[in-house]
């Protein structure tokens, strides 16, 4: 006996709208990549070109967001019958792991150049990373108006804040070789933008991680979830709780309810599945949950392993 609850239309809805805002970061993003590398060709500067790169990563990961979003719209079916939604969160990994590679590279080159400077030119660096300050601001106003409880929109948020960041810590050093010839001041920037991207990037891959492995929420207090559930009028016995997520922000449950017989005889399977179902989505925002209710007879057929809960 069991019963499901989902909030499809409303998270689908979501989605839409933080397409149109992906497709107004990725022409920012694009634009401002070009000037970069243009910037970067001219002035010889590695902190440029190394927001650049981070430019075009991502463009490539929003471009990678947009595809995953769409295709986590796709209806479910026989094949696919939760649909395509942890494609979303495939895209965040694929994400994490372009920037822990764009992270290694960065840092390898620019401890060449500490050991080698190269000329630069502080004035014209200065100039294009404040333009690259300035793209990068415009598309976080953009994505702040975004579902960032999304892995696949927090990772396009993630690397256009890195990008700002990495534009302030360029402009700086063009303002420190302009001013003083210290050249080395690029490289010492660029490290210091690999060292932002590195822990965004490794938080990323552990968020997605526990969605693909179905780890239990880290938001969800299982307990809590086992005292509400016990706390349902007639409920004597609760067990084989299980809880994962979907994709970002749809939290799946499924659980063994065992329930007296008088319960079921007065109140009906109906009400009770309402009682309960009400019950997860009121405290903890569980939508899609599925109970199986069992008559308090049945319980000694259980088996109750230590895989229990």
């Amino acid at each position: 006996m069991g019963a499901g609850h989902s909030h499809g239309h409303d998270h689908a809805a979501g989605r839409a709208v933080d397409r149109g805002r992906l497709v107004k970061v990725l022409a920012i993003t694009g634009t401002v990549l070009v000037v970069e590398v243009v910037g970067a060709w001219l002035t010889g500067s590695l902190a440029l070109l190394a927001d650049a790169g981070h430019m075009a990563t991502d463009a490539t990961a929003v471009l990678i967001a947009l595809s995953a979003s769409w295709v986590a719209t796709r209806p479910s079916g026989p094949r696919a019958t939760f649909g395509l939604h942890r494609a979303e969160i495939l895209a965040a990994l694929v994400n994490a792991v372009v920037l822990l590679g764009v992270c290694g590279f960065l840092g390898w080159t620019a401890i060449g150049r500490l050991v080698e400077p190269t000329e630069v030119h502080g004035e014209g660096m200065v100039g294009f990373a404040v333009l690259g300050l300035l793209a990068n601001l415009a598309s976080l106003a953009v994505l702040a108006r975004a579902d960032r409880t999304s892995l696949n929109i927090r990772g396009a948020f993630l690397e256009v804040l890195t990008d700002a960041l990495g534009s302030v810590l360029a402009i700086v050093a063009g303002a420190v070789i302009w001013l003083t010839g210290f050249d080395r001041a690029d490289a010492i920037a660029t490290l210091a933008i690999a060292v932002l991207i590195l822990p965004r990037s490794l938080a990323l891959i552990r968020d997605a991680g526990r969605v693909l492995l179905e780890a239990t929420p880290a938001d969800l207090d299982v307990a809590a979830v086992l005292e509400h559930l016990s706390d349902v009028p007639g409920v004597v016995a609760v067990h084989d709780l299980h809880a994962w997520t979907i994709t970002s922000g749809m939290n799946s449950l499924s659980v063994h309810v065992t329930v007296t017989d008088d319960a079921l005889a007065v109140r009906g399977l109906g009400a009770i599945l309402d009682e309960l179902s009400e019950c997860v989505a009121e405290h903890f925002g569980i939508r899609h949950a599925t109970f199986q209710v069992e008559p308090e007879s049945h319980l000694s057929h259980e088996d109750l392993g230590s895989d229990c809960l």
